[in-house]
Order: C-alpha cells, then sequence, then structure tokens
C-alpha cells in the first residue's frame, strides 16, 4: 500500500481486517481473553496486575523501534469502542506485516497496549471500577490496583506518547453545527494556565494531522474538547511530566448506536497517529491548526419529538436512550429527559408530530425522567428501538 492516501486505501479495505470476534458494546475481559490467547508471535503478551475483584489485566509490547508509544483502553468500563479498534489494529499489524506503512512503524516505533484497564467495570458495564472509583480521577492518589497498575507501566515503559483511549456520549455535536462528534480529540493541559510547552506542541501536532488525514471521511464530525486543568486526570498528570498525551474520545456515528461504524474512524485515527510519529511527519504540522477544530458542545438527543399535542398544549419532547445491562445483555431504554415548548437541540432522530395527540406509556400525562416503553402518535404506535 503507498502511503499517499493511505487512509482511504484503510477505509475502503477495512472489513478485510476488522476482527470480527469482537463487536457491540459490551465487551468484557472474557471476551477479549481469547483474542489476547490467539496473538500472533510478533506481540508480547503479558498480564501486568489484577482489578479489584481479581480480574486479570494485560499489557501488549510489539515493534522494535526507538520511539515508544503507550496506550490503554477501557479505562472506563462502559467505553469499550477504543478496544474494539484496538484489535482491529493488530490485526491490521499481524496481516500486513510486509507493507511499508506497517513495517516503519514496527521498525522506528515500540508500543505497549493495555486493551481493558478496568475489567470489572467492562463486566458490570460501569465508568467507574469496582471501588465505584473514577480511574480517570485518581491519577494522584492512585488508590484503586487499576491506577497504580497504569502509573508502574507508565514509569518502566517511560514512553515518549501516550494515547489515552475513550469513549463520548451521543449528546456532543463537533462544535454549533448540525453534525454529531464521531471523533473528538484533547491535548490535555500540563498546569492551570494551560501553557504551551514543545512537549504539548508536539500532540497539537498530531491531533491536527489527524483531523487532517480523516478530513474526508468525517466532514464537520471531528470535535475539540476543552483543555481545562485537572491533575487528578491521567492524561493532566502524565503530559505534566513533558510526556506528549492525547486523548482520543469515540463518539456516535449516524445510526450506530453498536459504534461498529465509529471503530473504523478510531482504527484509522490510531493508524494516522502511529505514521506519523513513526516518520515524523506531524511537526510539519502548523500547531495552531489544532484550535481551528470546532470545540465540542452538547448539542444533540437521541430522539426529539417536535409539536406534540399533550394535555399541557403544543410541546417537544426530549428523550435520550439509557444503557441498561439485562440479562447478561446491553439493552438501550429510552427516557424523557425534557419536556418544554421549544427544544432548541439537535436530534439523531427527529419525529414531527405535527400538532396530533401523543400518548407515553398509555397515560396522557407526560413525566420527565421517565422510562418509555410506549409511545402512541394520533393513535399509532411509533418505533423506539435502538439498533
Amino acid at each position: 500500500m503507498e502511503k499517499t492516501g493511505f487512509i482511504k486505501a484503510l477505509f475502503e479495505d477495512y472489513n478485510s481486517f476488522k476482527n470480527h470476534k469482537i463487536s457491540g458494546r459490551y465487551i468484557q475481559q472474557k471476551d477479549i481473553q481469547v483474542l489476547l490467547d490467539n496473538l500472533g508471535e510478533e506481540f508480547s503478551l503479558k498480564e501486568i496486575g489484577v482489578s479489584v475483584l481479581g480480574k486479570p489485566i494485560h499489557s501488549i509490547q510489539f515493534g522494535n523501534g526507538s520511539i515508544k508509544i503507550l496506550a490503554w483502553s477501557q479505562m472506563h468500563g462502559n467505553e469499550s469502542t477504543t478496544t474494539k479498534a484496538i484489535f482491529d489494529l493488530l490485526n491490521y499489524i499481524s496481516l500486513h506485516k510486509e507493507e511499508s506503512l506497517v513495517e516503519s512503524i514496527l521498525n522506528n516505533c515500540s508500543l505497549c497496549i493495555i486493551p481493558m484497564l478496568n475489567p470489572d467495570g467492562a463486566e458490570a458495564y460501569t465508568r467507574v471500577n469496582a471501588n465505584e472509583i473514577d480511574l480517570n480521577r485518581d491519577a494522584q492518589d492512585l488508590s484503586q490496583p487499576e491506577s497504580r497498575i497504569l502509573s508502574q507501566v507508565f514509569k518502566n515503559f517511560n514512553p515518549d506518547f501516550c494515547l489515552n483511549l475513550h469513549d463520548q456520549r451521543t449528546i456532543f455535536s463537533a462544535g454549533s453545527n448540525h453534525e454529531p462528534a464521531v471523533l473528538s480529540f484533547l491535548t490535555p493541559s500540563m498546569d492551570k494556565d494551560r501553557q504551551i510547552f514543545p512537549s504539548r506542541i508536539k500532540s497539537m501536532q498530531l491531533i491536527a494531522k489527524i483531523a487532517q488525514d480523516l478530513s474526508e471521511l468525517l466532514p464537520g464530525r471531528i470535535g475539540r474538547y476543552d483543555d481545562g486543568f485537572n491533575i487528578n486526570c491521567t492524561g493532566d498528570t502524565f503530559q505534566s511530566t513533558k510526556t506528549p498525551t492525547i486523548l482520543f474520545e469515540a463518539g456516535h456515528f449516524p445510526g450506530d448506536y453498536k459504534r461498529e461504524e465509529t471503530r473504523k474512524y478510531v482504527f484509522l485515527a490510531l493508524v494516522s497517529v502511529l505514521n506519523s510519529i513513526s516518520e515524523n511527519n506531524f511537526q510539519q504540522i502548523d500547531y495552531q491548526k489544532y484550535q481551528e477544530i470546532p470545540e465540542n458542545e452538547k448539542l444533540f438527543n437521541d430522539i426529539i419529538l417536535r409539536d406534540a399535542n399533550s394535555e399541557n398544549g403544543v410541546v417537544d419532547i426530549a428523550i435520550q436512550y439509557k444503557e441498561i445491562i439485562k440479562d447478561r445483555k446491553l439493552s438501550f431504554f429510552p427516557e424523557i429527559e425534557k419536556i418544554a415548548p421549544k427544544i432548541k437541540k439537535f436530534a439523531h432522530k427527529e419525529i414531527f408530530c405535527e400538532n396530533k395527540k401523543i400518548e407515553i406509556n398509555d397515560e396522557n400525562t407526560l413525566t420527565e425522567n421517565v422510562i418509555v416503553n410506549k409511545i402512541v402518535l394520533n393513535g399509532v404506535e411509533l418505533p423506539l428501538k435502538c439498533e
């Protein structure tokens, strides 16, 4: 594969190396264990510790180069899209070792990846660990075994770059436009004054390069997070050591609640950043291009019913899916978030009621913070199932 236009080529060929053995949103340690057990000989697998409840936490190392890159996923247990993308990346590396792009990464870089830092949270499908601690706010206290494991790997591996891999909710827009933030990035601040040191410039350049590489595939759908400083966050802590650190946030692609489309773009972003680091071509990018990426705003609901005739008059009704594990499966339950004469947010799905009568859960009374089992509009039940 020629490096010119490599992102588009990978996009078109993605299904040939996508790891089809892992899918959906509910990804547990047992799901990735099968994949870990079958890694190729080019990967070095190591158990680096255990979680609060004794589940194994692993690292995967590969590459022989002098540039060291540390990445970790599922620090929040219910954020699994980047974990899937990691295994797509490993599959791609394994299948294309002789291609110039992969050769460059393997020859110039050494990678250490923790595919699931919070296996207890992954099984419970929670942001926090088994002690109900947010690991991404524990970088200073290091009160949890998972936090201490990551901190020790950081010290021992001594990376030149860090990739902090997460998911974000469906509520985010890329700026004020009617476009969801499919991917978002952040170079965390190094101090409360948000100073821009040379090491932070590197991460700004890398993010700008990712945005450039994916601009044709995700026009207007790449966002940037606010860089308010919080030393308790892992990214801020690592960045404060002058280690260029990038936060990845996998967001919502239209209609893709299982995040199978989004994982493709996360994979492409990972290849983009690894290629940029291995080829050292990111330093040609104007770091101020990073600031041109639109800052995320919370402008989306999953569903908005427009102009519904209710007992309180004609109203808009905003509905947000609530993710709940039921019978060992992840289900999406629509919940009424807001009822108002006019809701100014965007929606991933809009239903125009045209002043017709609406009933929810066989009741005439509309109430916020209620799970919706059925919506009937002018005698016809509306489809609410989340695909």
